[in-house]
Formats: structure tokens, sequence, C-alpha cells
């Protein structure tokens, strides 16, 4: 099976050719949110450095969000067009599974964005099974951490917008919580998305497929700011 995988979710653009759980070749770099520019030159030169083509190719996997709106739309948008223009099947999978697979440890891992206004997004994975504790989803990040801290678990959380919460984090969860300094582990790797998409179905219609930004409507938000405010 030979997998084109596009995550352009956030800040980070990764991409890979892997082919039968064999990584063909990655990119995983740290952007500047230029991946309209960027991305489908890239695709091009992985293919030629590889030696490939992308007829060849036997899906398209593409993180679906959450994340930032303008680079979910990009991935989403060039993997539609591809999977229609090649006739490949086509996979979304969630950005938050994506990097939460980079840890594997008897522990909750949280991949979490920052969603503005002291919200997020962010999911719970149990990281030996990878199984849902939390579904994905678009939370106050003080309701989320007061949800967590009646768990005995350790926590691992990732993400690069992990540093900007770390203290609330910390202040909630004191020792139960572990920071993950590894660069590395805190970026999506385009090669796992492959290989869960191996793990899902294709959609079944490329043009009715679009991102799950999972962001609250701006009224609910408004709402809970309010009663914070009001200390209730």
């Amino acid at each position: 099976m030979f997998v084109l995988a596009i995550d352009t979710s956030n800040t980070t653009l990764s991409l890979a050719l892997v082919e039968n759980n064999e990584i063909l070749i990655e990119v995983v770099e740290a952007t500047k949110n230029d991946h309209s520019k960027r991305l489908m030159p890239t695709i091009e030169a992985l293919f030629k450095k590889v030696n490939r083509t992308p007829k060849e190719l036997d899906l398209i996997a593409v993180a679906e969000g959450p994340g930032s709106y303008t680079g979910v739309r990009i991935g989403v948008t060039v993997a539609k067009t591809l999977a229609w223009t090649l006739n490949k099947p086509l996979v979304g999978v969630s950005s938050l599974e994506i990097l939460a697979r980079n840890i594997k440890e008897d522990a909750y891992i949280i991949p979490l964005f920052d969603a503005r206004r002291q919200t997020v997004f962010a999911g719970v994975y149990e990281g030996a099974s990878s199984n849902v504790v939390i579904s994905d989803g678009h939370y106050e990040l003080q309701g989320l951490l007061d949800n967590l801290s009646k768990s005995e678990k350790k926590m691992y959380f990732l993400g690069n917008d992990v540093a900007r919460y770390w203290d609330l984090i910390e202040s909630v969860l004191g020792d139960k919580v572990i920071k993950v300094e590894d660069e590395n582990l805190n970026m999506p790797h385009a090669s796992v998305l492959a290989n869960l998409a191996l793990e899902k179905t294709p959609v079944d219609n490329i043009h009715h497929f679009t991102p799950k930004y999972h962001r609250l409507p701006e009224a609910e938000m408004n709402w809970m700011l309010e009663q914070k405010n009001k200390g209730l």
C-alpha cells in the first residue's frame, strides 16, 4: 500500500510517502504558516526524490483537523483535489490523534492546540492502547483540567502550544503531569498519519468530505466567558 500523507493543520508542515509501513521519505518542518506556497512544491519534490509518481499511489491521507482554520483547509483541499484527479481513496484522520501516537506509555496522552480565549482543541488518549478517553473537541482549558484532576493517572501533554499554558496545567494537576520537552515529540509526523489511515475507512464521497474544526459556536464561547467572569 503506497500512501501519501499530508498534515498542515498547524504551523508544522509534515508530509510522507509510506509504502507497506516503510517510510520512503518524510518531511517535518516548523514553518511560518506559508503552507499554501510550500505544500504542492514539497509534494512534487518528495515524489522526485524517491523516483515515483502520484499515479502509483494507493491511498491519500490527510489531517482533517482540528487546528488552524487556514492550515487545515489547505491540506484538506489539496488532498481532495489529488484524490479526485487521480481517482484514489481518501482518508481523514484527527490531527490530535496523529500527535497523540507519538507517545506509547501507560498514561493519559493529551494533545493540545491553542484555540484562544483560554480554550483549547484537545483530546485524551490512553497511551498504551490508543483508546479514546475524552473525545477530540473544543474545551475550556480550566474545565478540562478540573476533569482530569479526578484521575490518578500520569499524563503527558503534547504540542507546541502547551508551553503557554504550562503554569496552569501544572498548578491543577501537580506531579501527575509530565512536560514533554522533546521538540520532535511535540510535532506531528505524517508517517504516523499514513499508518493510522490504514486503520480507517476511506470517505464515501470525496466532494462531501470537510474539515473537522471542532470549534464551539461564538455565542456559546461568549456565554462561557460571561459565566467565568461572574464567578459562576
